[in-house]
């Protein structure tokens, strides 16, 4: 068997691994890059294994997901809560108009306004949304990113790359 990661023949037992989220099957060397995942426990059965078990909470190794920056296209402008307030006052909305425009409460519109709040992205959407305002300030390496649809290489592709 191959490690799933640099592609080196496994000596003995493969380890599995959570890496960047993926399970992967791999050496001792790649092991110590992931998390790893305990196999799933044998299931007991019959009237005695049935008294034995209880429901326990599932041990669960960290998520290591992407951080929500590097999600995010753009910054949000410094006086988004004016521009937001401008808006709403152009279309003659009170901010419980708006509130229920975009079905999120007032009390979070008055925050964001006032600028305690930053609005999460969902909120920030339909916020633009509803107001026809722009709230991201969007560099240019941003749009680069974002607009010509730019694939990166991963491990797979260098794997793939490699066998041909």
């Amino acid at each position: 068997m191959q490690c799933e990661l640099c592609g080196a023949p496994i000596r003995g037992a493969p380890k599995k691994v959570q890496i960047e989220g993926a399970v992967l099957q791999v050496c001792e060397k790649c092991a110590r890059l992931g998390v790893e995942v305990a196999p799933p426990r044998p299931v007991a059965t019959g009237r005695r294994a049935q008294a034995r078990t209880q429901p326990r909470a599932a041990a669960r190794p960290p998520q290591r997901g992407r951080d929500v920056f590097d999600m995010m296209v753009g910054e949000i402008v410094e006086d988004f809560g004016d521009r937001i307030k401008k808006a709403r006052l152009d279309k003659n909305w009170t901010q419980k108009d708006l509130a229920n425009e975009i079905k999120e409460r007032e009390i979070l519109i008055k925050k964001i306004e006032k600028g305690d709040l930053i609005p999460e992205d969902s909120v920030r959407v339909k916020i633009e949304k509803a107001l026809g305002i722009k709230l991201l300030d969007v560099s240019d390496d941003d749009m680069e990113r974002r607009g010509t649809g730019k694939i990166t290489t991963t491990v797979g592709d260098i794997i793939k790359i490699k066998r041909e």
